[in-house]
């Protein structure tokens, strides 16, 4: 999985397709994603103490890796990811444009 923590994706299919987002959280072994904004469900929460607020509450979950794509800011679009040594590290590239994400 290429993508992590506050990397920019957009969704590329279901009912959130076209939207943009930060990833919240990452994971791996799931292989899946928490991204802000995207995929919001409506959970009623009940108060567990006296002092607790009960209520409904919308939060994010999670979205499958392989729904998502990296978002280039240069190419204004979701692209592929490429994998490039550049003095001695390995960094992350755009396939349509080249640039380093």
């Amino acid at each position: 999985m290429d993508i992590v923590k506050k990397d920019t994706v957009i969704v590329i299919s279901g009912k959130n397709k076209g939207k943009k987002g930060k990833v919240v959280a990452a994971m791996p072994k799931d292989g899946k994603l928490i991204v802000e904004g995207v995929n919001v469900a409506t959970c009623h929460v009940k108060a567990r103490k006296q002092t607790d607020v009960s209520g409904i509450v919308k939060r994010e979950t999670p979205i499958r890796a392989c729904k998502v794509q990296l978002y280039c800011a240069t190419c204004k679009k979701g692209v592929r990811v490429g994998h490039v040594v550049k003095d001695g590290k390995k960094v992350r590239v755009c396939k349509s444009c080249g640039a380093i994400l």
